[in-house]
């Protein structure tokens, strides 16, 4: 309301105070001079002119009741804990966002004047997704909780989503790049409404959250948080940025097929997507120095970074171990407490990770923690035997609970290894740069006394091998090892094309193939693992690494390593998975000692189903299995251009699965028949002998996991 003499309705009341005229400001709001209005005291002040202003201070505003509420989580590495405001802590507002639509003048809000402006010049890289608005019949309303000032309904009318296409979208997050100034605390605000009538029921659309590479948010239903189609509802979330000066902030959405429709009749598939309709970020008043001065983050400038898919990742959140924190004195704990935290990785950058032979210099890393040995010895009860889930040439991995927290498989390396030692250099470096739901997440080491210990989030139905072979579990179901090939597809998919440089795994088995408690299957076991130099490069000269029966010929005789060498492991390891023996079976026939070698003269004669599995050979439809065999055939050639991509082999992967899907649905037989599958193709059996690849790598022939 305008502040006029005579009014005494409440409202807004605009004041420019040492002024006696009406004017508008730049978003159109009507300010009347406090000179002669009813809210001037008797005693008058001394108005006065500013000589200059500047034009780039941001907006500050104490705490408002709107950031009050009790569901705000502070996110730290794999900890979320409530978090509460002090009533007096102040605001600065980084960035607000209508996301997917236009921008929205002040005047256009909902009551607070505030800009929407459009998210578009901060999306990282060409993988834009898809912007839309509301469908006609679809109305939105507000609630309760989210009432109308929390943000304008263009906000929630417009959306931006990943697309229609659930293969693309499983292999790319949609990120936001934000520049912000490190060492303060920012509250993220996500504005989420469904406004598409084909998505109305809980779970046909879930997704994870992630900020900076940290999960903090899966299995994110819209549908479930706001009670139904176009209802609004919003979430909050804390977080430290790290570092020092300007440094960029990550959020990235990702699709999470975990869940399950909670009804009947409808597909799940067409809808693996995320959505994000605004978003809001805010800086924090620190308290030491209790104020908000920092250097001001470029305005509507793109990110500087090439156009490739962000690294993501999916580590899983878990339950928090911090405590609620409440009120003024609990931010200033967790600002304390981050600061250190920082100071102390940064420490840990200049220092090293020592051993026998010298001093091995990684990055500060701030996704991972840095334990100390006597932690450790807790955890493992002094590495009692008894809690060994593992033994590998270079290391033995132990079950543990660290803090009391969630139980967690720590790998304790060889100190006289100097394998072992590249090994703790190279998984801190990799696993500290990116993130993926198909690769298992480093949580933290340790270096004291020249250790070389890592600490790996625990899973709990341990490698795929213990899973096919020499073994008291279960057999896997048929689909059940489709998803988990897929599953591994991703992962590698997402080293190959998803990271900056590009990641080649260089040890693809089934044993570094570890399955959660929903057997869900994460790429693990980085020690060799190499990036390319340069993004035009097509392959690495390196010395030869790896694992006896999965070796590339071609990176053997050339010393020339590629993606398509993960590509022929990967090929070895779908004949594993089919059946169910070990690559190298030195008990066998000489023509059946090598799985590569027996499967591809099977399929050559038209009789590879022979040997497929006992426990799944009934499950396997036809015209699943011939895709699964030539696609296995192919990535196994002699020749690295004749092997398929990973995207090649992902693609191929979900068909077959559809296939087995689609066959059992409408009652065909799903029995493995005989099926001819003769090939015009000259043989591609090894070129390398079985007898001579075991004589020069056998000092590298550990088939277990390392």
């Amino acid at each position: 309301m305008a502040a006029d003499n005579d009014s005494m309705d409440s409202g807004l009341v605009l004041l420019n105070c040492g002024e006696s005229n009406q004017d508008n400001d730049s978003s159109g709001r009507m300010w009347d001079g406090d000179t002669g209005s009813k809210f001037m005291t008797p005693v008058k002040g001394v108005a006065a002119n500013a000589s200059y202003q500047d034009p780039s201070l941001p907006s500050m505003y104490p705490t408002p009741g709107i950031f009050t509420i009790v569901d705000t989580i502070f996110v730290h590495q794999d900890y979320v804990a409530p978090f509460t405001f002090a009533a007096n802590t102040g605001f600065q507002t980084m960035y607000r966002f209508n996301v997917g639509g236009q921008a929205i003048s002040p005047k256009d809000d909902s009551g607070f004047y505030r800009l929407w402006a459009d998210d578009s010049p901060y999306i990282f890289g060409a993988s834009s997704g898809v912007t839309y608005s509301k469908d006609n019949n679809v109305t939105i309303r507000y609630t309760p909780v989210v009432p109308k000032y929390i943000a304008p309904l263009d906000v929630y009318g417009t959306a931006r989503s990943m697309g229609p296409t659930a293969q693309v979208n499983l292999n790319y997050n949609l990120t936001w790049i934000l520049p912000v100034d490190a060492g303060f605390i920012y509250l993220l605000r996500f504005h989420f409404c469904e406004i598409q009538s084909p998505i109305t029921k809980e779970n046909q659309r879930t997704f994870y959250i992630y900020i900076n590479n940290q999960t903090a948010q899966r299995a994110t239903d819209v549908i479930s948080l706001s009670g139904g189609l176009g209802r609004t509802s919003y979430r909050d979330y804390v977080i430290m940025a790290s570092g020092s000066g300007q440094v960029d902030m990550w959020i990235a959405l990702h699709p999470d097929i975990t869940t399950k429709p909670r009804y009947r009749g409808e597909s799940l598939f067409r809808y693996v997507d995320a959505i994000l309709n605004g978003l809001e970020v805010f800086k924090l008043q620190g308290h030491e120095p209790n104020n908000l001065a920092g250097l001001n983050p470029p305005l509507q400038q793109k990110p500087d970074v090439e156009p490739k898919r962000v690294p993501g990742g999916a580590r899983k959140s878990k339950s928090g171990l911090l405590v609620a924190i409440g009120g003024g004195f609990a931010l200033m704990l967790i600002a304390l407490f981050s600061m250190c935290v920082i100071f102390r990785r940064k420490k840990v950058g200049k220092s090293c990770c020592k051993t026998n032979n010298g001093h091995l210099n990684h990055p500060a890393c701030d996704l991972v923690r840095q334990f100390s040995f006597s932690q450790i010895q807790i955890a493992t009860n002094d590495f009692d035997e008894e809690l060994i889930i593992g033994r590998g040439g270079f290391s033995n991995v132990y079950s543990g609970e660290i803090d009391g927290g969630p139980k967690v498989a720590i790998k304790r390396l060889n100190q006289e290894s100097q394998q072992g030692s590249h090994e703790f250099q190279a998984e801190i470096e990799m696993l500290c740069n990116f993130r993926h739901g198909h690769l298992v997440s480093l949580i933290g080491y340790c270096q004291d006394s020249n250790e070389m210990i890592l600490v790996y989030e625990y899973m709990v139905h341990g490698t795929l091998r213990e899973h096919l072979y020499s073994t008291r579990n279960s057999p896997l179901s048929w689909r059940r090892r489709l998803e988990i090939c897929i599953g591994v597809a991703r992962g590698l998919h997402y080293l190959h094309t998803g990271t900056e440089k590009g990641i080649i795994h260089r040890d693809v088995k089934t044993s570094n193939i570890l399955l959660d408690e929903r057997f869900m299957a994460k790429v693990s076991d980085f020690g060799l693992s190499k990036a390319f130099p340069a993004i035009d490069n097509t392959h690495v000269s390196t010395a030869v690494k790896g694992t006896f029966g999965y070796f590339d010929p071609e990176y053997f005789l050339l010393r020339r390593l590629t993606k398509k060498s993960d590509v022929y492991s990967f090929g070895v390891m779908l004949f594993e998975i089919m059946c169910a023996r070990p690559v190298i079976n030195t008990d066998l026939a000489d023509e059946q000692v090598s799985l590569r070698d027996w499967a591809l003269y099977c399929q050559e004669r038209g009789v590879l189903e022979e040997i497929v599995d006992p426990c799944v050979k009934d499950e396997i439809t036809p015209e699943c299995f011939r895709i699964f065999a030539e696609l296995a055939e192919k990535c196994v050639a002699d020749r690295s251009i004749d092997r398929p991509t990973m995207d090649d082999v992902l693609q191929n992967l979900e068909v077959a699965l559809r296939l087995q899907d689609n066959n059992n649905c409408v009652g065909r037989p799903s029995s493995l028949q005989i099926i001819g599958m003769h090939s015009d193709k000259p043989s591609t059996h090894s070129i390398i002998s079985v007898a001579a690849q075991g004589e020069i790598f056998s000092d590298i022939m550990h088939l277990e996991g390392r």
